[in-house]
């Protein structure tokens, strides 16, 4: 079989639109910590990380303890306008593809498995991944360290050679890059400056399949 043994998806922004969503309520509620965000700067300083990294970063720069509710209060907001979320567009297609080609895939996120459950369940994903989802919550350290990616690996005995990352974050590609494996950066929403160390950048979905099948 050509291209890679395991595909690991990043979550938001490549399986589901919630990137705009999630970082629009962050930016709200920091600012209303005391801490002025725009979206722009959470998506700079945020996206693609857990939320026990962002409160670290926020602390620091805010001098004091966010609120202690602002997780839950964050996740609830997020929730509730999952109700309209949609799968980012030609991911289905991509899966199909995956499926017929016999190559292996799962999940891998910053996010809480109550978020992605969430949201695969919304979008009609969750029985694709079911039992291959992994969460920023498995692991010590989040993106940008390798250690959720290898965990994933390890857990369905493929070598990191032979996985290939799709990410929309430069703290996934970063992560991928420390665990040793080929990463795709889609930059639909990214600037493709940003995910300038990825192996390939692409726009479209619909540029995926062949890009897996030639690493």
């Amino acid at each position: 079989m050509s291209g890679p043994e395991l595909v690991i998806f990043d979550n938001d922004g490549v399986l589901v639109d919630s990137e705009r969503l999630a970082n629009t309520i962050l930016a709200e509620l920091l600012t209303e910590a005391g801490l002025p965000y725009t979206f722009e700067e959470a998506v700079r300083d945020f996206m693609g990380g857990s939320m026990a990294s962002m409160r670290r970063q926020a602390e620091a720069k805010l001098g004091r303890p966010l609120p202690a509710e602002l997780e839950d209060r964050y996740h609830q907001r997020l929730f509730d306008g999952f109700a309209n979320l949609q799968a980012i567009d030609g991911v289905a297609e991509v899966l199909d593809h995956l499926d017929a080609t016999g190559t292996q895939y799962c999940l891998a996120s910053s996010g809480t498995h109550r978020r992605i459950h969430t949201a695969l369940t919304t979008v009609g994903f969750w029985t694709r991944f079911e039992g291959r989802i992994f969460s920023a919550e498995d692991v010590a350290h989040g993106k940008p360290a390798p250690d959720l990616f290898l965990y994933a690996a390890s857990t369905l005995a493929v070598k990191p050679a032979d996985c290939v990352v799709v990410e929309d974050s430069p703290l996934g590609v970063a992560a991928a890059n420390a665990a040793g494996m080929k990463v795709f950066g889609f930059a639909a929403m990214t600037d493709p400056a940003k995910l300038s160390a990825a192996d390939a950048i692409f726009h479209q979905m619909t540029a995926l399949p062949s890009l897996i099948e030639a690493a």
